[in-house]
């Protein structure tokens, strides 16, 4: 199913040819280092390279019968290889091969998905220098809290996805690491050389230690690098869909010709891809719950992490790729609509600035207590529709004694609001150097 959702070179990298090509790498590789060392013939190695081949539909007929993947694939490349087969797979365990594959993969899956978020990074820190300078309410707990201005948010949203960045490269680093010693990582087997020679040529780090397996703490970095990334996706696609209702209508996502947003109402403009993008966070997270969960393995390997990677890997980089393929759609072509964000910083009735006149009143020398209370009296009755906050508060004599017309007046502008933005966005200038 996760495959509707793929696009075509995240796709490549999981399919079964492409694992089997990074296997047969991997052999090959560690017969070379083998004649390198005097165990096997160069004569032998020539005929291997020139003979190597598999194929998948060969391998699954034969996997059908021996229930074991990689014997299936050593068979079948043995059939093609002849005697000089003997030395494919020399000293190895199934496991050398198949998680310094998986490694390669993870490798090549992640160096997509720092692209894609570097791609983004440069995309929201666009758009909040684009709309630094304008002026919407910011919100607490959904109620209209204090003026900012719309660039503020991408800016947020764009530190963020750098810090999305800076973890998907320490998951890449985490993840590049290959093994090729032996059933329980003694190199009982096979000269710790070798391991060394094999992963040098696959840009990978021998791992110091290991058992049978590369250990699953790296696997679950990786993941939980990806769901947290998917995390910032859900945080942008929940604030679009709350500036999309109806009665904010500050934003709107792209909204086709033809596109049709409800069977029963034809009215209908609904945040899709928003709702989908929040929806597909949820199976990130739960894939890298079951990531966690494989750390713990029974001695020195089980395979209860192994038929569950087959699925949460390929399936979670290949879901974030298309999520953020879509959060660019998304950023890209969203509908700003400036003239409801004023609209909605006037509904109040002045209420945003009760901040403002608080700490003015404190100047004027009374209590912060004192100064609480009276523009609290003068806040709720503007909630009750009794007035807007600027003309109850010019009506109070308790505040006139305190603070004049000219002065109240000067206190509900938006610009003492935004005063010191600028300083935010020149860290965002410098956000990647």
């Amino acid at each position: 199913m996760i495959e509707r959702y793929s696009r075509p070179r995240m796709r490549a990298i999981w399919e079964l040819r492409n694992k089997f090509e990074k296997w047969l790498e991997i052999e090959i590789l560690a017969t070379e280092a083998h004649v390198k060392l005097g165990i096997v013939p160069e004569d032998a190695l020539r005929e291997i390279k020139d003979k190597a081949a598999f194929s998948v539909e060969r391998i699954g007929v034969i996997e059908a019968e021996t229930h074991h993947d990689v014997i299936a694939f050593l068979t079948n490349v043995a059939e093609n290889v002849g005697p000089a087969s003997r030395y494919v797979h020399y000293g190895l365990t199934s496991s050398d091969v198949v998680d310094t594959g998986l490694a390669v993969q993870m490798k090549e899956a992640i160096d997509i998905l720092i692209e894609d978020v570097r791609e983004i990074v440069n995309l929201l820190k666009a758009k909040a220098l684009e709309y630094k300078d304008l002026v919407c309410v910011g919100r607490t707990h959904g109620i209209q809290a204090e003026p900012m201005t719309f660039g503020l948010k991408f800016a947020n949203w764009a530190f963020e996805m750098h810090r999305n960045l800076n973890r998907l490269e320490r998951a890449k680093a985490a993840i590049s690491v290959g093994k090729l010693s032996g059933a329980v990582g003694t190199y009982s087997n096979i000269d710790p050389w070798v391991e060394e020679f094999v992963c040098e040529r696959l840009g990978l780090t021998p791992a110091p230690v290991s058992t049978q397996v590369l250990q699953r703490d790296r696997h679950a970095e990786y993941m939980t690098a990806l769901a947290i990334c998917a995390a910032t996706i859900e945080k942008i696609a929940v604030e679009v869909r709350a500036l999309q209702k109806t009665e904010t209508r500050e934003v709107e996502e792209p909204f086709a010709k033809g596109q049709k947003g409800s069977s029963a109402m034809p009215h209908k403009r609904n945040p899709i891809i928003a709702e989908r993008l929040s929806g597909q966070a949820r199976v990130l997270r739960a894939n890298a719950l079951v990531a966690l969960e494989n750390v713990a393995l029974w001695h020195e390997r089980d395979i209860s992490h192994s038929s569950v990677e087959r699925i949460i890997i390929p399936d979670s980089t290949m879901l974030l790729d298309y999520m953020l393929g879509k959060l660019k759609w998304l950023i890209e072509g969203l509908v700003v609509y400036p003239e409801n964000m004023r609209k909605n910083l006037d509904m109040t009735g002045g209420l945003i600035f009760s901040s403002r006149v608080l700490l003015a009143l404190v100047d004027k020398g009374i209590t912060r207590e004192d100064a609480y209370q009276l523009v609290q009296r003068n806040a709720m009755a503007t909630w009750r529709g009794e007035g807007e906050l600027k003309g109850l508060l010019k009506a109070d004599a308790e505040v006139a004694k305190l603070i004049t017309d000219d002065e109240l007046d000067e206190l509900f502008s938006t610009d003492y609001f935004l005063r010191n933005i600028d300083v935010i966005f020149k860290r965002l200038e410098k956000l990647d150097d």
